[in-house]
C-alpha cells in the first residue's frame, strides 16, 4: 500500500466512518477554518489515484467510497512500522513495547493464550 499523508489519512477515516461521501460533505465535516473545495477535492483524487478510495458518477458529481478497509490500513501500516524501525523483527516491537511498559506480562499472557487457542484449531 502506498503511504498516505497525514491529512489524507485523516480523509480516509472520515470514509471509514461515514462510508461513502460526497467532496462537499468532506468539506462540511472539517474543522474551522474550513478547506476550500477544490483542495479537498485534489486530495481525494489523489486517494483514488492510490487505489484507497472508489467513485460512483452521478450526473457531474463524484461520490467517493473506500476500497481499502480500516484494518487493512492498519496491519499495512504496522507491517510498515515494524519493517523500518524493528529490521522485521515483531519480536522485537514486542520488547521494545514491553521494555517501554506499554504492555505488561499479563497482556502477553492473554496474547500468549489467543495465538495457543487459534493454533489449536
Amino acid at each position: 500500500m502506498e503511504k498516505l499523508t497525514r491529512r489524507e489519512e485523516e480523509l480516509m477515516r472520515c470514509f471509514w466512518e461515514r462510508g461513502p461521501l460526497f467532496v462537499r460533505e468532506l468539506v462540511a465535516m472539517a474543522p474551522d477554518p474550513k478547506p476550500h473545495f477544490n483542495t479537498i477535492s485534489t486530495m481525494v483524487r489523489a486517494l483514488e489515484t492510490k487505489g484507497y478510495v472508489g467513485h460512483t458518477a452521478y450526473g457531474s458529481t463524484y461520490q467517493y467510497y473506500p476500497l481499502v478497509s480500516e484494518e487493512a490500513f492498519s496491519r499495512s501500516t504496522l507491517g510498515s512500522v515494524i519493517s523500518r524501525y524493528f529490521e522485521n523483527s515483531y519480536m522485537g516491537a514486542v520488547s521494545a513495547l514491553v521494555e517501554e511498559e506499554k504492555i505488561s506480562v499479563e497482556e502477553l499472557r492473554e496474547l500468549i493464550a489467543r495465538i495457543e487457542t487459534k493454533n489449536a484449531k
